[in-house]
C-alpha cells in the first residue's frame, strides 16, 4: 500500500486509545506466534483462520471473515498495516469512542472479506487464502481523508499532500489494481472493498444524524414540547374564564 506519514493535532499527546492499542497487541502477538510455529515447529496452527472462500461457502467457516484480519503474510506487511493503524486510527478513535471505532474497523474488514469472496468466485480461485488487515486499514484511511481533509500527510515520507488527495490516490491505485490477474489483484479488491464499506457506513451515519437533528426530535424533546403546549392551553383556558367572569361582573353593576 502507498506509504504515508501524518502528524494530526494531538499526535504526541496522551496514551494510545484502547481500541488501537489492543489491535496492535493482538496483531503483533499472533504474528510472532505464527512465525515461531512455522519456523520452529514446521506447522501453522492458524491456517484455518485465513480467509478461504470455498471454506466459508461450503463448510460454513464464517469466522474467517473476521479472523483473517489478524494474520499477516510477512514482517513488512504487518509493519505497514500497524503503522498506518497507529497513525490514522488514534484520532478517529478519540473522536468516535472505542466502541464506534472498533465497529467501523470490523465492518470495513468483514466487508472487504465479502468482496474478496465474490471476486474469487467470479474471476479468481476460490481456494486462494487471503490474510491481513489491509481492508480495514483502507477503511480508516478513507474516514481520515473525509473527516480531516485539510491535514497534511507525507506520501512515501517525502511528498506533503492533503489527506483528501491522498485518499483519492490510494483509492485509484486499489481500483486499478483490482483489474489485475487473480494472483495479484485480490488484495486490491480487499482494499477497495474496505473503502467501499467504510464510505457506506459513514454516509449512513451522516444521514441518521441529519434525521435525528432535523426530522425526528428526541423523546425528551417531544415530551418537553408536549408539556409546553399543555401549559399554553391551560393558560389560555384560565384567561378565557377570567374574561367571562370579568364581563359578568361588569354587566351586573
Amino acid at each position: 500500500m502507498p506509504y504515508a506519514y501524518s502528524r494530526p493535532a494531538g499526535y504526541w499527546s496522551g496514551r494510545l486509545p484502547a481500541g488501537v492499542k489492543w489491535l496492535l497487541i493482538v496483531n503483533v502477538g499472533l504474528f510472532l506466534l505464527q512465525f515461531f510455529s512455522v519456523n520452529l515447529a514446521r506447522r501453522d496452527p492458524f491456517a484455518a483462520l485465513a480467509l478461504a472462500p470455498w471454506q466459508v461457502l461450503e463448510r460454513g467457516y464464517v469466522w474467517q471473515l473476521a479472523t483473517y484480519l489478524f494474520l499477516h503474510g510477512g514482517l513488512m506487511h504487518l509493519l505497514f498495516n500497524m503503522l498506518t493503524l497507529w497513525m490514522f486510527g488514534m484520532d478517529l478513535e478519540r473522536d468516535w469512542g472505542t466502541r464506534a471505532f472498533l465497529r467501523y474497523y470490523f465492518l470495513c474488514g468483514v466487508g472487504a472479506g465479502l468482496c474478496v469472496i465474490v471476486a474469487n468466485l467470479l474471476w479468481g480461485d476460490p481456494f486462494t487464502r487471503t490474510l491481513g488487515s489491509s481492508g480495514a486499514i483502507y477503511g480508516l484511511l478513507l474516514a481520515y481523508g473525509l473527516l480531516y481533509p485539510e491535514r497534511t500527510v507525507l506520501f512515501f515520507f517525502l511528498f506533503p499532500i492533503q489527506a483528501k488527495y491522498f485518499v483519492l490516490i490510494v483509492g485509484a491505485i486499489a481500483f486499478l489494481g483490482s483489474f489485475q490477474a487473480a494472483g495479484s489483484g485480490i488484495s486490491h479488491v480487499a482494499h477497495l472493498g474496505g473503502m467501499l464499506f467504510g464510505y457506506l457506513s459513514l454516509r449512513s451515519r451522516l444521514r441518521a444524524r441529519h434525521r435525528r437533528t432535523y426530522l425526528r426530535p428526541s423523546l425528551f424533546g417531544r415530551l418537553r414540547e408536549q408539556w409546553r403546549q399543555w401549559k399554553i392551553r391551560r393558560a389560555r383556558r384560565k384567561f378565557e374564564v377570567y374574561m367571562r367572569r370579568h364581563d359578568r361582573d361588569r354587566w351586573s353593576r
